[in-house]
């Protein structure tokens, strides 16, 4: 299968791009199609599923996030995560996350996965990571930057407690989703 990329202009460039392009791709069966579509320069990101030995706990944040408003108030559980500067390496802006949002310093971690978030209109990739830490790791600040407009909470959650949410779909972000079923197929 192949394409050839016919056309390709930026419409919208404000904080992130939207890209429309002109593509030529082979049909499955036979022949070829011209479409015109939206991309949404979103980036790569990070995330990451920390799990505190020494109380049972899943760690997330808690923020105000404006596309979620339609289903709710707005505030939302995640994992820490964050975006990727251009030619920045996924784990350093990992634990820089980390630190930023919640105050952990990181000691060691464990790759997951990287995959798209919603490949039929967005760029974004995300690298899934994952780490253990204590409760004596947190030794900075957090709650996010100032600088970026951040109001980060940590939120501490029983694993148990966790179970509970997933199963009564009180998350509604998709690489959380995704960290926490990692997290119970590999540790519980």
């Amino acid at each position: 299968m192949n394409y050839q990329l016919l056309h390709e202009r930026l419409v919208y460039d404000h904080v992130f791009q939207i890209k429309k392009a002109k593509i030529k791709h082979d049909l499955f069966n036979a022949g070829s199609m011209e479409v015109e579509r939206y991309c949404f320069e979103r980036g790569d990101s990070v995330a990451i599923v920390i799990y505190e030995k020494d109380t049972d706990c899943l760690l997330f944040t808690k923020q105000f996030r404006y596309p979620t408003i339609k289903e709710g108030d707005g505030w939302i559980l995640e994992l820490t995560a964050g975006s990727i500067e251009a030619h920045e390496d996924p784990e350093h802006r990992v634990k820089m996350e980390v630190e930023e949002e919640i105050g952990y310093q990181l000691n060691g971690l464990d790759f997951i996965s990287s995959f798209f978030v919603s490949p039929g209109g967005s760029s974004e990739r995300v690298f899934l990571f994952y780490t253990e830490v204590n409760s004596s790791d947190n030794i900075f600040k957090g709650g996010g930057l100032i600088t970026e407009k951040e109001d980060i909470q940590l939120v501490k959650m029983p694993v148990q407690e966790v179970r509970k949410h997933i199963k009564n779909n009180q998350f509604r972000d998709a690489k959380t989703i995704i960290g926490i079923q990692w997290f119970m197929g590999h540790y519980l």
